[in-house]
């Protein structure tokens, strides 16, 4: 008797997704018409390497699609590769979290940002970045200001020394003089320190003060060759001021603040 066979029909496979595009995390550009490869240690121990065109290039990564939170360790890679860069030369910084589409996305906008690019990278080619802060080192920083300005203790003691409770407006009018009388001071001792610090640099950038205890922050860009002469002058800034005052200078740096080119990504 014959045995009959019967063919099963092959199982359907579920259709295959496509594999996740990933973008390309810019870094910095440099002028440099060849590309290279820097090292696996990008964001997420990417590969660093350069993208050219014309007569410069993007250093970038290749990372995932989706949102790249901004961790510490991704912060510290963003700028360990800015640091190697800045061995060699001054590169144009770019924040943390700058992404385009595809490498492709990136040489186009370094050929429509050609001639920007490279006057930025002119402008700040041999030199650093070099940060100042300086802080009131005082336990109270309204309490030094009653001490040190008649005007505000005058208010201070007519407004909020009575016997009854001081009304929402008297506080409001105390914390208004109070805050006109710090940024006069805030205005009064960068115009010292930077008739002081102008000599050894070539721009200074004036930055927002971050908390009332900040007296000044001043971003410097200076010649990597007058590095020494514009660490003098931080001390002779320094000896103009009382000991209710700490200076703290940093750097170097990538030149963030003295970068204005609109990427258009």
């Amino acid at each position: 008797m014959g045995q009959t066979t019967t063919a099963k029909a092959p199982e359907k496979q579920p259709p295959s997704q496509p594999a996740a595009r990933g973008r390309t995390y810019l870094y910095a550009v440099i002028g440099d018409a060849q590309g290279r490869t820097y090292g696996d240690f990008g964001v997420d121990g990417r590969k660093v390497y350069s993208i050219p065109a014309g007569k410069v290039a993007a250093v970038v990564s290749d990372v995932p699609s989706g949102t790249l939170r901004p961790e510490r360790s991704r912060l510290a890679a963003h700028q360990e590769v800015l640091k190697k860069l800045m061995a060699e030369a001054t590169p144009l910084p770019m924040s943390f979290g700058i992404l385009a589409d595809s490498p492709q996305a990136v040489r186009n906008m370094l050929s429509r940002n050609q001639h920007a690019l490279r006057e930025q990278l002119r402008r700040v080619a041999g030199k650093v970045e070099m940060g100042l802060r300086v802080t009131w080192d005082v336990p109270n920083i309204f309490e030094y200001f009653v001490n040190t300005h008649p005007e505000l203790r005058l208010a201070r003691d007519r407004l909020l020394g009575g016997q009854r409770e001081p009304t929402q407006e008297q506080k409001i009018e105390v914390g208004r003089l109070f805050e006109r009388l710090l940024n006069e001071d805030r205005e009064a001792y960068a115009d010292k320190v930077e008739a002081i610090l102008a000599p050894h640099c070539f721009e200074i950038e004036p930055n927002k003060c971050r908390n009332e205890g900040e007296a000044l922050n001043l971003a410097c860009l200076v010649e990597r060759a007058a590095m020494p002469q514009f660490e003098s002058s931080v001390f002779e800034a320094a000896k103009q001021f009382d000991n209710n005052f700490a200076f703290d200078y940093n750097g170097p740096w990538a030149p963030h603040n003295f970068v204005e080119v609109d990427l258009e990504l």
